[in-house]
């Protein structure tokens, strides 16, 4: 065997193998049910967009300010 057929041979038992361990894992991310809104102080619901990060927006339902609260 040449050097690139045994680097080759290496390289396939290593994805196998790491194929064979994903396989016995099982899914890795829970799947979380959607998480209520808390009201406002003025009793109003919130806004609830969510950022990239997972944080809502604080500011009132149908708020008219172009950016969003997060926190």
């Amino acid at each position: 065997m040449s050097k690139m057929d045994n680097l080759r041979a290496m390289r396939e038992a290593r994805y196998e193998q790491a194929k064979a361990r994903g396989a016995q894992a099982g899914p890795t991310h829970p799947v979380l049910p959607p998480a209520d809104l808390p009201e406002t102080d003025a009793g109003g619901e919130l806004c609830g967009h969510r950022a990239i990060s997972g944080r809502t927006c604080t500011r009132e339902a149908g708020h008219s300010a172009k950016s969003h609260r997060y926190a």
